[in-house]
């Protein structure tokens, strides 16, 4: 699971980073107690078939078999021996994963899974995802960006436009697209033609003004007073991920916890044709794919219908995969959105069902790979966990704790309040 973005709340002290991220990449292997982790960047969660048969291969061949999803629609490999880094490397490089050593690490975007999809008048977001990739690995300025530095392209329906990127871009369909710089309230607007380009000056802009005030920081959102304001009002970014199942254009799938075996990851290509795009909610999108293949996804074990207390319920690696776990975060969490689904089934006419607001269970006080904006925060505790409403960012949260046994409840109930 990556680490998400430190959660700095409006009015906290800014971090002043004086030491280089940690972020682990293709080519830069992390050691973890289950083995090395490589996290391969996927712009826009997009691959090939091709492409992503290789990542199958690999983690069979090098790792633990399964692949794992992350919040920026990438993906990592774990279980891999330390050794490994040359052949790991030469497999990505073979299907195009891997086209430059020296920015991979950079290659942070996200875009809506869902653009190009719907509306035939909707943005061609795909074609920013490439166009700002090839820049920004050919432009040398760029490697300087910290690996945690994120680009967002949103086709204006609010998707992407919520995960607290750096840079976004967000389409408009009665005007010109509009930047937004970390968490400004509002944004500038962008001559049409010039997209990709002034979202390159932005990333150039805030590395610039690093060197000129001598500041330390990974994010946009920690020096917001060196970066212009914006005028124009933003459109409301709703943060909504696509709906499993069937949808004009596609199918859209869930993962639990982000992780698939090689033989589902498998199905999911046999289920495409030609294209997967990876979401930052740990689902796939498979453009043009007929509803008539759902079936077999959902036999292979992927989420294929809404409505389940699965939905937008993320979890650290936890234990055994990490030593800074005090709990096997994820045996527990599956086990209590299992006993809530059961209990959801069962209720009667009118009573609440599953879902609610996103739930994340965390191993320790990091809480690596959380979601942004309002959440369910589930951090273990060495006795339990504690069940915190709005997350650990925000000082209106109330807080229970609870023993295993008694977290199916208090989360039910937590990812039900709405206050």
């Amino acid at each position: 699971m990556p680490p998400t973005p430190d959660a700095t709340a409006p009015g906290a002290a800014v971090p002043d980073r004086g030491r280089a991220d940690a972020c682990p990449g293709a080519l830069r292997l992390h050691p973890a107690d289950d083995g090395a982790l490589a996290r391969v960047r996927l712009p826009g969660g997009l691959l090939t078939d091709r492409q992503a048969l290789a990542l199958a291969e690999a983690a069979e061949a090098l790792g633990d078999g399964e692949l794992e999803t992350t919040s920026r629609g990438n993906v990592q490999l774990r279980g891999l021996a330390p050794d490994c880094g040359a052949e790991l490397a030469d497999r990505l490089r073979a299907v195009g994963l891997l086209p430059s050593d020296t920015h991979e690490r950079v290659r942070n975007i996200v875009a809506s899974p869902l653009a190009g999809l719907g509306p035939a008048d909707s943005a061609d977001v795909q074609a920013w995802v490439r166009e700002l990739d090839a820049r920004l690995c050919a432009s040398d300025w760029a490697a300087a960006l910290s690996g945690k530095f994120l680009f967002a392209l949103d086709d204006g329906r609010g998707d992407v436009a919520a995960l607290d990127a750096d840079v976004t871009l967000i389409a408009a369909s009665d005007g010109p697209a509009v930047l937004r710089l970390g968490r400004a309230a509002a944004g500038h607007p962008v001559e049409p033609g010039q997209e990709v380009t002034a979202v390159l000056d932005a990333a150039r802009t805030f590395l610039d003004a690093l060197r000129t005030s001598g500041r330390k920081a990974w994010h946009l959102r920690e020096v917001p007073e060196l970066l212009p304001a914006g005028t124009r009002p933003l459109p409301a970014a709703t943060g909504a991920a696509p709906v499993v199942g069937a949808l004009p254009g596609g199918l859209s799938v869930g993962m639990r916890f982000g992780r698939a075996s090689t033989a589902q990851w498998r199905a999911l290509v046999a289920a495409s044709v030609g294209e997967l795009r990876l979401t930052p909610w740990r689902g796939a999108v498979l453009p043009g794919a007929p509803a008539d293949r759902l079936p077999a996804l959902e036999a292979a074990g992927f989420r294929t219908a809404p409505g389940s207390a699965w939905e937008r319920a993320t979890a650290c690696t936890g234990l055994p995969g990490c030593a800074k776990s005090l709990a096997d975060v994820r045996a527990d969490a599956a086990q209590a959105l299992e006993s809530d689904a059961a209990r959801a089934s069962e209720a009667g006419p009118g009573e609440p069902g599953p879902g609610g607001l996103p739930v994340h269970w965390s191993g320790c006080e990091r809480r690596c790979g959380h979601p942004a904006g309002r959440w369910v925060d589930v951090l273990a505790t060495g006795h339990g966990y504690r069940v915190t409403v709005n997350g650990p960012a925000t000082t209106a949260g109330t807080s229970v704790d609870v023993r295993n046994e008694q977290m199916a409840e208090a989360v039910a109930e937590a990812r039900r309040t709405t206050k």
